[in-house]
């Protein structure tokens, strides 16, 4: 998807540097060419935005697309057709909520990924792991108590897969990267949405969990981690895992240890929010709903502890089902803890790190993707802007506007 395009009178966020600069901004061939003043616009569309404020698309670091329900059980009895038509359902709202690039934290395919790319569907950028890694009765495991066969035959669709056994996670680690997975899930501690764990458990062995890490490194990506307790995350950085998800029950050695590491956290607060208000109606089984209240409180005092302590953190959603429509309410909930810069970064310049697409997306710089945000409203006076699409003047993805 590339086009030419002329921003005229702009006032252009650089997130990085948090400074706005005043000019025109020039798109070509699906890439930003150059910013300045009375820039010529050639056979390019021109716009003239009026002193409207410009920010770069944004990114979800932690969807779950093809979750179309919040009941997860359920996902392997779906066809993978009607999976894959309610993804690009789900995928096309996302962009009209000015969300460019996501990074699916399991479900996602190379098929979706694909699609999306060549212009089947209208759609963000989609980086994909494939399956989620997890042990038997793992957050991944998807069996009841009273099930015993597993079948994570890929025709099916869901978030998981079991593997146990260090062989067996380099084999179920390997096979993702063979379908060309950008990272590796692994359930590394309970959760919510699994019907056999607790959520104060740890999952995987040390050595199964480097093992995973080294298959990762070996293929120059990385392990994204499902992690909330403190224990978990902690155990999850010291192996090498780069990325934590969630991570709402994380103490003062976790802070520590996410510098020391150089690792991410990617909090996800408005799923337990939308999970508690409206989990059971969008089809989140009963004991699963009771789980809500061990992590929904403890959250936000996470993400305080960790921008107090200089964590890197990225901008993730984690919703489900007809809950996806609340994505960019997590603007609000960032916004009582962080600064509007801070929570911008988080889903713009540190998210393009942590998926290694720095200088690709997250900026206005030249020769990055021209994915753009047009708002009329300055985020960095009020990051609730961000909160509300329906008021989006344009969404910009390659050059073209998708969304006005």
């Amino acid at each position: 998807m590339t086009g030419s395009l002329l921003l005229r009178n702009a006032r252009l966020l650089d997130p990085a540097e948090g400074e706005y600069t005043e000019g025109d901004l020039r798109c070509s061939d699906g890439r930003i060419v150059e910013i300045g003043t009375g820039l010529t616009a050639g056979d390019a569309r021109t716009e003239d935005l009026r002193g409207a404020f410009v920010l770069p698309g944004l990114v979800d670091a932690h969807v779950h697309v093809t979750a179309s329900t919040a009941d997860l059980g359920s996902l392997p009895a779906s066809s993978p057709s009607y999976v894959a038509a309610h993804s690009a359902r789900t995928m096309s709202r996302m962009l009209d909520r000015g969300f460019t690039t996501v990074r699916d934290a399991s479900g996602a395919d190379y098929g979706l990924a694909d699609a999306q790319a060549e212009g089947l569907f209208r759609g963000p950028r989609l980086l994909f792991c494939g399956r989620a890694l997890s042990q038997t009765g793992g957050h991944g495991d998807s069996r009841t108590r009273g099930a015993n066969a597993s079948d994570d035959h890929p025709c099916c669709a869901g978030l998981g897969r079991v593997a146990d056994g260090v062989d067996a996670v380099r084999a179920a680690a390997r096979d993702e990267l063979r379908k060309g997975a950008h990272h590796i899930k692994v359930m590394a501690s309970g959760g919510v949405a699994s019907p056999t764990d607790r959520i104060d458990s740890t999952q995987y062995s040390g050595e199964e969990l480097r093992a995973i890490v080294e298959e990762a490194e070996a293929a120059n990506r990385y392990v994204a981690a499902h992690a909330y307790t403190a224990r978990a995350v902690n155990r999850a950085l010291e192996l090498g895992v780069r990325s934590i998800e969630h991570g709402n029950l994380i103490d003062d050695l976790s802070v520590e240890l996410f510098l020391r590491h150089d690792a991410y956290l990617v909090p996800t607060l408005v799923t337990y929010w939308a999970l508690k208000e409206e989990g059971r109606e969008h089809g989140l089984p009963e004991s699963s709903w009771r789980k809500v209240d061990e992590v929904l409180g403890a959250g936000m005092a996470a993400l305080e502890r960790a921008a107090r302590g200089g964590v890197k953190l990225v901008y993730g959603s984690d919703l489900l089902g007809g809950m996806h429509r609340h994505q960019n309410h997590e603007f609000r909930l960032r916004g009582e803890v962080q600064s509007a810069l801070e929570v911008i970064r988080s889903a713009t310049s540190t998210a393009a790190d942590l998926l290694n697409l720095t200088g690709e997306i997250g900026t206005l710089a030249p020769g990055a993707h021209a994915d753009l945000l047009v708002v009329d409203r300055d985020p960095l006076e009020d990051i609730g802007v961000l909160a509300e699409p329906e008021s989006f003047r344009h969404v910009i993805q390659g050059g073209t506007v998708v969304s006005a």
